[in-house]
């Protein structure tokens, strides 16, 4: 076992997404969970696609703004210092509105770290 202090300000952003996206857990070279710091400006998406997990379990902490997520149930609302969680099978989409009025930050934490995403066409 290591330790690591990792400042996702110095991470690179990932490519290929609406939202900027930095992998905390790929930093620190950890194997079996994800973690990663979201910032999505109004109008963005934080997930590549609206989507479920098989195994993965998915936390999302709001550091900042309001997340907006759509799900088959209804859209859901989460203010600052609050968690959206979801299980595995849960079809789900995080963004910030086009109207918003400021970026949402958002650190985002899935176990086990699969690769077991699916898309889903509501």
């Amino acid at each position: 076992m290591s330790y690591h202090v990792v400042d996702p300000g110095e991470l690179d952003p990932l490519e290929g997404r609406s939202a900027t996206a930095r992998s905390v857990s790929e930093a620190a070279d950890l194997e079996n969970v994800g973690i990663r710091v979201y910032e999505a400006d109004p109008g963005e998406q934080i997930p590549l696609a609206y989507h479920y997990h098989d195994v993965q379990e998915e936390a999302f902490y709001v550091v900042s703004g309001t997340l907006h997520v759509e799900t088959p149930d209804g859209e859901f609302v989460v203010e600052r210092d609050q968690f959206f969680l979801v299980d595995p099978g849960f079809p789900h989409r995080a963004y910030n509105p086009g109207d918003a009025d400021r970026t949402v930050r958002v650190v985002a934490v899935g176990a086990p770290a699969t690769d077991d995403v699916h898309e889903f066409d509501p």
